[in-house]
């Protein structure tokens, strides 16, 4: 099989193609990442996986890998280059601190290169709509396709209302759901992992992922058990990204459970996973309603006659001002980097003149 046939199988196609060709980059270094490790990285060509490590300069700029990069590997099995990634899921970095209670300035990017986010959420103590609300919101800051997995389906009683209380809140996303007995709701799933597919999976911890991916593979699977045979190591944990290639030659990115849904990107997500909302907010009487007080206001009217749900548009607006708090965190952060650069470059220059200075005496 040839380099590029190996790197198909993996979701290679034209745009990273032409991207590594605009790049000079040459396709028989180029590698997937696989898995992200606190000391190296799992990269992937084909059936074939080994360890690497990164170049410092790229954390320092800021391109670090995660699982579904494409990444150059030279011949000391150091990555030298990130290729530019279509799309990324990322969140505000988990820990970061945060003052006067508002969002975090960091992202964290949690997997590249996507063909869909997969929201995993148990029908049992783990079942939260208003959290579903989130994981949407978080998937369309970020340009992507969500679709809804509910899991442990067999266990509820109350399977049937629960699951139309998804449907009512999903906006038209695909909702599968998924018993220990039902096969079909797997296959509904394996619908999303076409050859050369790639997706990722997010949840609370405990809300059913692994359990998922080792039904989609048909057998019990420690998730690091692909990488295990090439790398000596393989134990599964909820503490890793892993890339696992599917029979139907798709691929799903293992992520451990989120325990905080920090957003980050733009903020056209929140009207996204709230249409109803969003199509009537244009009506107000007033262009910057809040739609909590204002006279005239269609959102708050929509509310009376029963056509928008309080909780709905509670989450709505407890969203909306994350949203502006980061907006304005960002612009006060990329302002104060500038300031750090011109600062830095002032100085470097200073340095110089002092120099030039010193040799004239």
């Amino acid at each position: 099989m040839s380099d590029i046939e190996l790197l198909k199988r993996l979701g290679w196609n034209k745009h990273f193609a032409d991207e590594a060709e605009r790049l000079g980059f040459d396709v028989d270094d180029i590698v997937r990442v696989s898995g992200v490790r606190r000391k190296g990285f799992v990269v992937r060509r084909g059936d074939e996986s080994w360890w690497v490590k990164a170049a410092g300069r790229l954390k320092r700029e800021r391109l670090y890998p995660v699982a579904g990069d494409w990444v150059v590997v030279n011949k000391k099995n150091v990555i030298t280059d990130v290729l530019p990634r279509r799309n990324a899921l990322s969140r505000g970095a988990a820990g970061v601190s945060r003052k006067e209670g508002g969002p975090a300035v960091e992202e964290q990017v949690m997997a590249a290169n996507l063909d869909a986010v997969l929201i995993v959420c148990g029908l049992d103590g783990d079942f939260n709509l208003r959290r579903i609300e989130r994981y949407q919101t978080l998937i369309y800051n970020c340009e992507l396709k969500a679709v809804i997995v509910l899991t442990k389906a067999d266990l509820q009683a109350k399977r049937d209302e629960m699951v139309k209380e998804v449907m009512d809140v999903a906006g038209g996303v695909d909702v599968h759901v998924v018993g220990m007995d039902d096969e079909a709701g797997v296959e509904e799933v394996r619908g999303h992992m076409r050859d050369g597919e790639t997706v990722t999976m997010i949840g609370s911890s405990g809300a059913g992922k692994s359990t998922l991916i080792n039904r989609l593979l048909g057998e019990e699977l420690q998730v690091t058990g692909a990488v295990s045979d090439a790398v000596g190591k393989g134990k599964h944990t909820t503490t890793k990204r892993d890339l696992i290639m599917m029979p139907s030659g798709g691929m799903v990115i293992d992520n451990p459970g989120i325990r905080e849904v920090a957003f980050w990107g733009d903020e056209g997500g929140v009207d996204a996973t709230f249409p109803e909302i969003d199509e009537v907010a244009g009506m107000c009487k007033f262009g910057d309603c809040s739609h909590t007080h204002e006279p005239g206001c269609a959102v708050r009217a929509g509310v009376e006659r029963g056509e928008i749900k309080e909780e709905r548009l509670e989450n709505y607006l407890k969203m909306r001002g994350e949203m502006s708090q980061l907006a304005d965190r960002q612009e006060k952060g990329a302002g104060r980097s500038e300031k750090e650069r011109s600062k830095g470059l002032s100085m470097r220059i200073k340095e110089m003149h002092k120099r030039k200075g010193g040799k004239r005496h």
